[in-house]
């Protein structure tokens, strides 16, 4: 059994000790070290060569993010922040992403939860899923998506695309959904696994970046081309058609149904499949678990399409592995050339 080292990175004394307390209750986990700013953390990743780096946001003499673009340029390694659920915390967290960390995790969840669940085990699954893959790609944020001449663009043999990630979406996406032409006449909806508040300022981020208008998914809005809608963390988005034709968002914290996420994949993907049928493209990109797969053997069922991206660009090759080896993909594909197969397709 490989064991994996882990820095912890924290300018809190206690959360030092509750989170290499919690790490090496995990025979596959060591701490090989603890920093208590980012000019530390910056020193001891060049030194011990950790598998790992949890690390904190406000920290003195340099902050998180900084620590963070530095290791990414000199000597990377998978970075899991540790964030707050504030507006700030939040707008930090995806800043964080775009510069190469490859997952968050949400601090007060490993401080308590006043539901009583705990969520140790869940962390320390997410942890195991990022060391077991490759080292993070270069940030993103250093790569600049070419916004791509496509000629004026009729309608052809798609009515939705529906993209599906989880962990390392965040990035991924800001390769792909930025290149699309302002032109293109057709609604896409981007599931991505978040905690409860952090879609909006995902979906506020990616409108500044996009050709496209982008913004989160709401309860009875009309499914329009020419958007990309977020479904919001914390719910479960759905599709619901009208007699007049009209396709529109139904957006419920649904207790009746079991599932793991919210927004779950496969539910989104099970309520479009039976509208769109034969005219819908479902894209499963990195991601942690099998969340899609159900959904995308649906998709099958009613001839739509589902590519997966391929297992050389995944963060984590869970979800899109999943797919493919149910037997439900019709394409795999390395993320630097998703949006043109994408392009191709439709």
């Amino acid at each position: 059994m490989r064991q994996y080292s882990v820095l912890v990175v924290d300018d809190s004394a206690f959360m030092r000790r509750a989170i290499s307390h919690m790490l090496e209750e995990d025979p596959q986990f060591y701490v090989i070290g603890i920093a208590r700013n980012g000019v530390e953390a910056v020193e001891k990743v060049q030194r011990l060569k950790p598998d790992l780096v949890t690390m904190d946001v406000e920290m003195p003499k340099m902050n998180g993010l900084k620590a963070l673009e530095q290791i990414m340029q000199t000597s990377p390694v998978s970075v899991v922040m540790l964030s707050s659920r504030t507006g700030e915390g939040a707008k930090e967290t995806l800043h964080a992403l775009e510069l190469g960390a490859v997952d968050f995790f949400l601090k007060e969840n490993l401080i308590r939860d006043q539901s009583g669940v705990d969520h140790t085990n869940e962390f320390l699954q997410r942890l195991k899923g990022i060391v077991e893959a490759k080292l993070p790609r270069v940030a993103v944020s250093s790569v600049h998506p070419q916004r791509k001449h496509v000629r004026k663009m009729n309608r052809q043999n798609t009515d939705l695309i529906f993209i599906g990630c989880s962990t390392g979406g965040p990035s991924a996406l800001q390769t792909i959904l930025p290149c699309f032409p302002a032109d293109l006449p057709i609604p896409i909806v981007v599931a991505q696994h978040m905690p409860p508040g952090f879609t909006k300022p995902l979906a506020e981020r990616f409108n500044s970046l996009c050709q496209l208008n982008v913004k989160e998914a709401e309860n009875g809005q009309v499914v329009q081309e020419g958007t990309i809608y977020i479904a919001p963390s914390g719910y479960q988005t759905r599709f619901d058609k009208k007699n007049d034709g009209t396709v529109i968002f139904k957006v419920d914290n649904d207790v009746g149904v079991e599932a793991l996420y919210k927004p779950s994949i496969d539910i989104t993907l099970k309520s479009a499949a039976p509208i769109f049928t034969d005219r819908l493209l479902s894209v499963i990109l990195t991601g942690m678990g099998v969340d899609g797969m159900q959904g995308c053997g649906l998709v099958k069922k009613y001839h739509g399409n589902v590519f997966v991206e391929a297992e050389d660009s995944c963060i984590v090759y869970g979800m899109p592995k999943a797919v493919l080896e149910a037997g439900y993909a019709d394409g795999q594909y390395v993320l630097s050339q998703m949006y043109q197969e994408i392009m191709s397709f439709i």
